[in-house]
């Protein structure tokens, strides 16, 4: 029989064995002692540094607050201060007074209802929350005490009367008017040069407790014998 398993290729080479002359691994090489300390110093001047940046804040913050809680209460009164100036101009911008003008009787439409009674120019008057009725009233819309003043100038006398002006008051325009405040004065000086014309004022003043709707008006006894060059004959209030 012919043997068919025999060949003439040559079998693979066996595989070298290992042995313990042969290592596969390497061991890596220990760091220097060197390289060792000098990371040992960064490390401890990171750690150090940190320490020192902590105590210096909060050293910082410390004193920051502190100088905070003295600056506050002087800025509050600072504020309140200012508050109040303002709250005082705010109210008193919005206080009730009136300061009139005469009107010259010349110019009187209705002598006979306004006969005794100074009528008041409107337009060169100032009146802040005070109405006015019929150009000869002033009527009341914050009830209050007032400061009523007035100052009539008389330019001629009168030989029978005494030259006065009075203050008068009415609860309201239906009511009967009561005199609240009056003043008088003289003409019967001969003294001085007969050139010089002779003048007096009868000025008044006082605090007068009034409501809202009352109304005052300023009276005389004859209007032609009152001067109305301007600023001789005034009348006013303001609330206190």
């Amino acid at each position: 029989m012919i043997n068919t398993y025999q060949t003439s290729m040559a079998p693979p080479p066996v595989p070298p064995r290992l042995t313990g002359s042969h290592p596969v691994l390497f061991p890596a090489p220990l760091p220097s002692r060197r390289h060792s300390k000098s990371l040992i110093r960064f490390l401890v001047a990171v750690v150090l540094l940190h320490l020192f940046l902590s105590i210096g804040g909060f050293i910082y913050l410390y004193h920051n607050d502190k100088m905070l809680s003295f600056q506050l209460p002087s800025r509050q009164g600072e504020e309140g201060q200012t508050a109040q100036r303002s709250s005082e101009k705010q109210e008193t911008s919005y206080k009730a007074l009136a300061r009139m003008a005469v009107k010259p009787q010349e110019h009187t439409s209705d002598q006979k209802s306004t006969s005794g009674y100074l009528q008041w120019n409107i337009n060169h008057s100032v009146c802040r929350n005070v109405g006015y009725y019929r150009n000869s009233w002033l009527t009341i819309l914050q009830p209050g005490d007032y400061y009523v003043y007035s100052g009539v100038t008389f330019s001629e006398g009168d030989s029978e009367r005494p030259l006065v002006s009075r203050v008068k008051l009415r609860k309201s325009d239906k009511e009967q008017e009561k005199v609240v405040m009056q003043a008088y004065c003289n003409l019967n000086s001969t003294r001085g040069s007969p050139s010089i014309p002779r003048l007096c004022t009868a000025t008044q003043g006082a605090v007068i407790t009034l409501e809202k709707g009352n109304q005052l008006s300023l009276w005389v006894q004859d209007l032609p014998l009152v001067n109305y060059e301007e600023g001789a004959t005034i009348f006013g209030m303001y609330k206190l």
